[in-house]
């Protein structure tokens, strides 16, 4: 353990034995402590309602070794705590917080991470404004993941609630999509490159299209997930955040407020989503799938019978903008289908005076996010030798091969190091948060009022062929002609 005078800043984390906390929080503090990216005489205590001890908390966490790191993983562990308490007994935070002052750190920051149901964030924050801040000048920072709220009026309390309580530089909502490598590159691309600005509007753009593919089902879990939707759970988050990158103005800096002030323009310039530009279905299973593909959404056991939740969705929205006007920006999400992929296809207008008699086929600037990030341009060319025809080929940056042996830091790595470093630049600030669940509150209440039926898709398929008949409706054009070919070494 650290020595107690030592000890400057304190890491909480409520929820400690919770899935999220094993898979993704404790990893990332133990990379970011390998990397020597933590603070300096950093302390991490664990809360939960569990009856564990650290050690066994150790053995349940998910962090891959490579035996060189057996000390280091040792070393990490002995700046960590755990105690067991409630989540809503005052009680318990006063002993926390006697536990922090007199076992941790007497003079400290605190950083409060609510690995936790959003039912909890009210009782939890609400402790912790009383019982649990730091007795000297010492700043204090709380971090609530998605999601945040379940339509205008929840966000709203929720909103007001941790307003009463904390300061706004002091509240960090963590969407972990805008942690993600390609996601932030968006700003680079758009704003670093003389190449696409003037060609990044509605003279030149037919249509955006930003999709996020699962290639399993609920698997097991359809109990908490069709509480929510795939609406609610995907699109409304991640989509729209990608959505804001893609459309926004040149900020006037990076400064965190300066992007977000953008952002917030990009989604007031955007009228509500109605059901009429909807597509919404759920996967059934396939008879002739293996394993967990022979069952569809219903036949989860955890799913109430005879559900309407959809499990895919495809939107259409548009941007009152003189950039954007007249430019469909498609929403696309789903489960059980036949990839695992979520990207960004920027697809440009025919060319104009077509002289190779409809052999040219649409260029589109790809930004892959997941799987393997990559940045390429769908380009026509000549066909190689002595034909006179074209054929689609690619301008390619797959951070695979041209940065090889780079690993890429996780999501939470890099926004818990924001965190600590006092940059929201990637976190979504109250008015932004307002904006998008009025974008989204009429239809989500539609959906639940009038309980439209799903379209049935096959587990492993494209999703319903409804859809892509929603996408040629809104000038995108799928040719799938187009086959990518690695490179050959040199």
């Amino acid at each position: 353990m650290v020595a107690q005078e030592e000890v400057k800043d304190v890491f909480v984390l409520i929820g400690a034995s919770g899935d999220l906390a094993r898979r993704k929080v404790y990893p990332s503090l133990f990379s970011l402590y390998k990397k020597q990216l933590l603070p300096k005489n950093l302390a991490i205590v664990g809360y939960a309602r569990a009856d564990l001890t650290l050690s066994q908390l150790k053995k349940r966490c998910m962090i891959e070794l490579n035996p060189e790191e057996e000390n280091i993983y040792d070393a990490f562990w002995s700046i960590n705590y755990f105690l067991k308490g409630s989540y809503e007994s005052e009680e318990d935070y006063q002993y926390l917080n006697y536990f922090i002052y007199k076992t941790v750190s007497k003079s400290t920051n605190r950083l409060f991470y609510l690995a936790l149901p959003p039912t909890l964030f009210e009782p939890v924050t609400s402790n912790i404004k009383r019982y649990c801040l730091p007795k000297t000048k010492g700043w204090t920072k709380v971090v609530v993941e998605k999601p945040f709220g379940k339509d205008s009026e929840s966000a709203a309390k929720l909103t007001k609630h941790l307003s009463l309580l904390f300061k706004e530089e002091e509240i960090y909502r963590m969407d972990h999509y805008l942690g993600k490598e390609m996601v932030e590159n968006l700003l680079y691309l758009r704003f670093g490159n003389r190449i696409f600005g003037p060609t990044w509007n509605r003279d030149n753009i037919a249509s955006i299209f930003i999709s996020f593919k699962e290639p399993f089902g609920t698997q097991g879990r359809g109990g908490y997930f069709d509480e929510f939707g795939i609406i609610r759970d995907v699109m409304q988050n991640h989509l729209l955040q990608i959505l804001c990158l893609v459309a926004m103005e040149k900020p006037c800096s990076t400064a965190a407020d300066d992007i977000r002030d953008e952002k917030v323009k990009v989604l007031k310039c955007m009228q509500e989503l109605t059901l009429d530009n909807v597509v919404l279905g759920q996967y059934e299973g396939d008879p002739e799938g293996e394993g967990e593909a022979k069952d569809g959404y219903l036949d989860d056991p955890t799913v109430p019978a005879g559900s309407v939740t959809p499990t895919y969705a495809l939107a259409v929205a548009h941007i009152n903008n003189e950039r954007w006007d007249g430019v469909p920006f498609i929403l696309r999400c789903g489960k059980a289908l036949n990839e695992r992929k979520a990207e960004v296809r920027i697809q440009y207008r025919d060319v104009a005076g077509d002289v190779f008699l409809g052999q040219s086929k649409r260029n589109e600037l790809v930004i892959r996010v997941q799987p393997g990030e990559a940045i390429y341009c769908k380009v026509m060319t000549k066909t190689p030798g002595m034909s006179f025809g074209l054929e689609e080929t690619e301008l390619d940056l797959t951070y695979g091969d041209r940065y090889k042996g780079a690993k890429l830091p996780d999501a939470y790595e890099r926004l818990i190091l924001d965190v600590f470093c006092g940059s929201q630049m990637h976190f979504v600030r109250s008015d932004e948060l307002a904006e998008a669940w009025r974008i989204f509150t009429p239809l989500l209440h539609k959906i639940e009022k009038e309980k439209p039926k799903p379209i049935p898709y096959k587990y492993g398929s494209r999703g319903p062929a409804e859809a892509d008949a929603k996408l040629a409706e809104n000038n995108f054009k799928y040719y799938g002609s187009y086959k990518w070919t690695k490179p050959s070494s040199l």
